[in-house]
């Protein structure tokens, strides 16, 4: 909304000592008390063309000798504006925009047990941590973090399937990525589909490498 700069011209008394008979120009009418002049403007009107525009008014012979200038300038923050700071102050800012190595740091920290499951395969039983587990941890100590599907490939036989998986992480002074493979049987059905298991496990292998989960390939 445009704001209202207000110029206020007032009177001056003339002094008892001032000659202002001998004067050549005749003195202009007073017809009231205060002459006001309003000027409608944006926010981009600054104080120089104000300033400007008052040194004009300061030359002029017929206002000079018999009026004083006043200034009201409103510089109240618009409804936008003010909105747009309440939006800054509400984002949160922990945890963003941080030096790798304090990322890659809480990364390599252990992963509470209560957060670790366990399967069993060919009679072995292997802990591992869930997909979106790992993705919800990312996500808090490296909200900028980026994965990605590089490949899948099949096997000639159609037996197997093998996704490539990338997860990258940024800092404010470099970045970082580590790929990893995870492959998957096409006749193992369970817990989804084949190449969505091969992608999880892929992801998962991948954030070991930066760290994250790593301790639990140790134990193997």
């Amino acid at each position: 909304m445009p704001q209202e700069n207000k110029i206020s011209i007032n009177p001056l008394k003339p002094s008892k000592h001032s000659p202002t008979h001998h004067s050549a120009t005749p003195p202009l009418p007073v017809h009231s008390q205060t002459l006001s002049l309003s000027i409608n403007s944006t926010m981009s009107v600054g104080a120089r063309s104000i300033r400007h525009l008052l040194s004009s008014l300061a030359r002029s012979r017929s206002v000079a000798p018999r009026y004083a200038v006043s200034l009201s300038y409103s510089t109240k923050p618009t409804l936008q504006e003010r909105e747009e700071e309440r939006e800054k102050e509400e984002v949160p800012t922990e945890g963003i925009s941080r030096p790798l190595a304090e990322v890659l740091k809480e990364l390599n920290k252990r992963i509470p047990d209560s957060l670790v499951r366990t399967y069993v395969e060919d009679g072995c039983a292997l802990r591992y941590v869930p997909w979106h587990t790992l993705n919800r941890i990312l996500n808090l100590h490296a909200p900028e973090w980026s994965g990605e599907v590089r490949n899948i490939v099949y096997s000639p036989e159609g037996k197997t399937v093998s996704v490539v998986y990338r997860v990258t992480l940024y800092g404010t002074d470099s970045e970082i990525y580590r790929e990893a493979t995870g492959t998957s049987s096409m006749d193992d059905t369970t817990y989804g589909d084949p190449v969505q298991k091969a992608e999880a496990m892929a992801f998962r292998r991948a954030c070991a490498r930066l760290g994250l989960g790593l301790h639990l390939y140790h134990e193997e």
